[in-house]
């Protein structure tokens, strides 16, 4: 198998039963129980770097770190965190650029905002940010593994790129509802009758009340893929990530 031009991607994120990330207006909503969000702390320590859009750092300034203590280990090396930021949203005081960890800001060519020195800018297409073109530079800089945590947009253009490797799932035992409720993928309207992004069942554990899925592509010989969108990343004004 030939070397991918990116880090091996893998995608995690918990919904609800009906598919919601958050409750109405992009309200965060704690879905996640102990042993889930131990797991997940397992995942960040293997990884080289943490992945989210702006959405998700404007609603709920995450500090993308290893809880450690969560999964009784040694404090060990800390995975960079990255946040996709087409036009430098990112609030002077949000916690990922406090300086305590690596921090990479990816830009389109068009923004201008000043980040703090110790932030790494990273610029990657000239309106918005081409997540391909991003996750090649982290190739070139080391990365080997990257976890996506979204939010909505973000998975729609990891997925409809084809730029992930394995998805998993945790599903609460809770229905959220309502017409503003982010689902779990956004992305343009497709017409019915083809999946967006064709995927292989992996497995199912149950954990805490609710269940992990996990999925891997599918082979081109398996279903046809049509596009959610495209691998380059909108600027997130529409939901949380």
């Amino acid at each position: 198998m030939p070397m991918l031009d990116r880090p091996e991607i893998l995608v995690n994120c918990a919904v609800s039963a009906d598919g919601r990330l958050a409750y109405a207006g992009g309200r965060r909503a704690r879905l996640s129980g102990p042993a889930d969000l131990a797991r997940v702390q397992w995942i960040r320590a293997d990884v080289d770097g943490i992945l989210v859009g702006v959405g998700t750092v404007l609603a709920d300034d995450p500090s993308l770190r290893v809880h450690w203590e969560a999964i009784d280990r040694p404090k060990g090396r800390s995975p960079k965190r990255i946040v996709v930021d087409s036009n430098g949203r990112t609030p002077p005081g949000a916690r990922v650029l406090d300086g305590s960890i690596p921090t990479i800001v990816a830009v389109s060519e068009r923004c201008t905002r000043a980040f703090p020195p110790e932030i790494q800018v990273v610029r990657a297409g000239t309106d918005r940010v081409d997540l391909a073109r991003l996750f090649a530079e982290l190739r070139r800089q080391g990365m080997r593994k990257l976890l996506v945590e979204g939010g909505g947009e973000i998975l729609a253009s990891v997925l409809a790129g084809g730029l992930v490797d394995r998805m998993t799932v945790f599903v609460a035992p809770v229905v959220i509802g309502g017409a503003s409720a982010p689902p779990m993928v956004r992305g343009v309207d497709l017409a019915a009758g083809r999946p967006s992004v064709p995927l292989t069942f992996v497995t199912a554990e149950p954990i805490d009340d609710g269940v992990v899925l996990t999925y891997v592509p599918a082979r081109p010989s398996e279903a046809p893929a049509r596009p959610l969108s495209g691998s380059t990343h909108p600027d997130a004004s529409k939901g949380p990530e």
